[in-house]
């Protein structure tokens, strides 16, 4: 972690500078294969094969397991008309603590993604409902959250340099955006709750001591991921938005075993709703221009 922590910014925007214009061929290659009726082409192998190498040289990394990755990184999928003549990044999964991940590595792909150009990061996420309102299957605004995981993306030697240390975070999520998602969300019949997200380390699930903890603290649902991703959003000066899939109540009154499969089938029920949420901000946005 000490090699990570003295990187010289420098050599890491250089690098940063070389992968955006590496991205810019692989979008202008992806627009001549639409035309061709290709639908998708992924940027993991051109990075690996070129980048790690460099990386590991020019940074002093002993090994190559040492170097931050990008991983299953897809350009404009799923999104369709919303984003046909966008330049747009959709990362597919995440990296998450519990995998092992710092959180450096957890929020290296933001920090990327911010030097390719994205001027907005819209993020979602799974999620257990705490609040005894919110019903399995709902979604849910974010519109403040709990850090929990015990750490930050920002404590780290050096990172001043890459933006102020003491982010404020009195209003983490965009206030536009949020009042657009509401708005799309009410014209397109979405039942679209609002609250407060906690974030945990994972990757267990928590005890009934820890879910009544966490209503007493105000939190209305619970992960494991998104809140290192906002902080450097913020740090950044990035505007975000965050939406969570509920995908399980818990009440610790009422407290069930966890069924997996239960989670992933609900999580696909609402995910066309996720989509098209996000699909109409991008509209939004995109007309503010």
């Amino acid at each position: 972690m000490a090699e990570r922590e003295n990187v010289d910014n420098q050599l890491l925007m250089e690098w940063y500078n070389n992968v955006v214009f590496d991205v810019s061929k692989a979008i202008a290659r992806l627009k001549k294969k639409r035309r061709k009726r290709t639908k998708k082409m992924t940027l993991k192998s051109p990075f690996m094969i070129k980048h790690l190498k460099e990386l590991q040289e020019k940074f002093g990394f002993k090994s190559n397991m040492r170097v931050p990755k990008l991983e299953k990184i897809i350009l404009s999928q799923g999104l369709g008309e919303a984003v046909a003549d966008k330049k747009v990044i959709v990362m597919q999964g995440r990296f998450h603590l519990y995998e092992g991940y710092s959180t450096y590595d957890v929020t290296f792909p933001i920090r990327v993604m911010h030097q390719l150009g994205i001027k907005k990061l819209l993020v979602s996420n799974a999620a257990g409902a705490i609040n005894k309102k919110f019903k399995k299957g709902e979604l849910m605004l974010i519109d403040d959250h709990i850090n929990l995981q015990g750490g930050s993306p920002l404590a780290y030697k050096g990172i001043e340099a890459m933006g102020n240390r003491f982010v404020d975070m009195s209003q983490p999520y965009d206030a536009q955006m949020n009042r657009k998602l509401i708005a799309i969300a009410t014209s397109k019949h979405i039942n679209l709750q609002i609250g407060v997200y906690a974030s945990v380390m994972g990757p267990q699930l928590e005890t009934r001591a820890e879910y009544r903890y966490l209503q007493i603290i105000g939190a209305d649902a619970v992960g494991m991921s998104t809140v290192p991703e906002i902080i450097v959003a913020n740090h950044l000066k990035v505007p975000v938005a965050a939406v969570s899939v509920l995908t399980d109540e818990c009440d610790p009154d009422h407290l069930q075993p966890v069924d997996i499969d239960d989670i992933i089938e609900i999580a696909g029920k609402a995910e066309p709703d996720m989509i098209l949420l996000f699909k109409e901000l991008i509209k939004e946005l995109q007309k503010q221009r």
